[in-house]
Order: C-alpha cells, then sequence, then structure tokens
C-alpha cells in the first residue's frame, strides 16, 4: 500500500469505469510492514483531488485499524470511515475487540460473507455437497482453497449450522433472511454486503432488508455462539 501502487490502482480504476471519481475506495488488505503515514498520506491526496470521496479497509485488525486512524490524526489527513471484515452468526470474531473500536471510532463495518459462504442457508447440511457451489469446488482442490473449505464448512460450523437453523425454524424464518438481517442489526454496521449466484436466492436476503428479529431470536441465537465457541476456528 504505497504511494506508486495506490495511485496506480485508483487511476486505473477511474479508466476502466470511466468515472471521475470513486464514492467508496477500500483497501482490501492490510499492510502492516508499511508505516501507515505513508498509505494515509496518498489516500488524503486523491480525496482533496476529487478522485475518492470516502476511504475504507478491509480485513484489517484492531491494531491496524488504530495506527490508521492516529495516523490520519497526525497528519490531518482523511481517516478511514468504513471497514469490511468477515462477519456472520458462524464468524463473530470481529465483536471481540474491533467492533469497540468502530464504536468509539465512529467507523462503520460493512460485513461480507453474512450467509458464512453459503454455509447458514443449510446447503452443506448432512454432508451434502451441491453441484457448482464454492466450497464442493473447494474440498476437491488443494492448498488455500481446501483450508477454506474446511474451515467455511467443517464439523463445528456445520454443527453450528444446524442450531442456527433450528432457530429459524422455530421463528418462521428463512435461514437466509435470518442470517441477513441478523448481520445488519448491530450498533456498529452500516450495510451488509450480499450476493447470489442465481435469481433465485435472491428474494430470501431481500426479505431481510426491513426485518428487524426479535429479542427472543437473538438471545436464542446467541446461546448457540456461546454454546459453539468460534465455529470456523
Amino acid at each position: 500500500l504505497d504511494r506508486r501502487n495506490i495511485i496506480t490502482a485508483v487511476e486505473e480504476s477511474l479508466r476502466r469505469l470511466q468515472t471521475d471519481y470513486i464514492d467508496l475506495y477500500q483497501m482490501h488488505w492490510p499492510d502492516h510492514e508499511l508505516a501507515y503515514d505513508e498509505t494515509m498520506e496518498v489516500l488524503d491526496e486523491l480525496v482533496r483531488a476529487g478522485k475518492v470521496r470516502v476511504l475504507g479497509c478491509s480485513n484489517e485488525t484492531s491494531w491496524g485499524l488504530m495506527k490508521s486512524l492516529s495516523a490520519a490524526e497526525r497528519l490531518g489527513a482523511a481517516r478511514y470511515q468504513t471497514i469490511q471484515n468477515n462477519f456472520s452468526l458462524n464468524n463473530r470474531r470481529f465483536e471481540d475487540e474491533l467492533a469497540q473500536v468502530c464504536r468509539m471510532e465512529g467507523v462503520s463495518l460493512l460485513p461480507y460473507s453474512p450467509l458464512a459462504g453459503g454455509v447458514l442457508s443449510g446447503k452443506y447440511q448432512d454432508g451434502a455437497r451441491p453441484e457448482g457451489a464454492r466450497w464442493t469446488k473447494y474440498f476437491d482442490m488443494e492448498g488455500r482453497q481446501a483450508a477454506m473449505a474446511r474451515r467455511f464448512a467443517g464439523p463445528r460450523a456445520l454443527e453450528s449450522t444446524a442450531r442456527m437453523l433450528s432457530v429459524a425454524a422455530e421463528a418462521g424464518l428463512h435461514p437466509v433472511t435470518m442470517a441477513t438481517a441478523w448481520s445488519k442489526q448491530h450498533d456498529f454496521v452500516a450495510a451488509t454486503i450480499v450476493g447470489v449466484s442465481s435469481f433465485e436466492q435472491l428474494q430470501p436476503i431481500l426479505d431481510a432488508a426491513d426485518l428487524v428479529l426479535g429479542d427472543d431470536v437473538m438471545r436464542a441465537l446467541d446461546a448457540v455462539s456461546r454454546e459453539i465457541r468460534y465455529p470456523m476456528g
């Protein structure tokens, strides 16, 4: 995330998008080996030039987010206003520390993978391997892909999902609708990032747009998370 790479990336994005500015520009992965001063300085220049409106980070740690905010404050530069991290009913690690950083520093989480890579839909339960699905393909690969499949769709993740599916059934909710609604029902969340691979998958997600889960459902989900801690490791 040095000056040359950031400027090159922004200019190339502007060219490909055929636009004069980018609404939200996020650093996809932190660069903890580079001083945050250089990163925040060049990003501030891009904001002042009108090429970027809002800055954000992604897959960042509590330490890294605070370092970036401190550097921006010290330099009088534009700061990160969003953080895009993995956050779902099967991966609640964000709540351990980063949620408090967001609350106190006024940074909004944009959760990605609110369905835990589709696992919370229930389609991988009982050993199912849906044709064409991501983890089905990844289980047949090696290295990083296989490791991700074991993390997202491993035994503990599927055990947690089974419990979540029961909560959804008792509440009369589609599991996708419930998981999506849960992901946005936090004071540190601004908006949830969703995605589908077919049109049919869209409606249960849209049904969560105005849904607020009741206290009884939230307590039941919290109970599962307490009993099955960190199902994705």
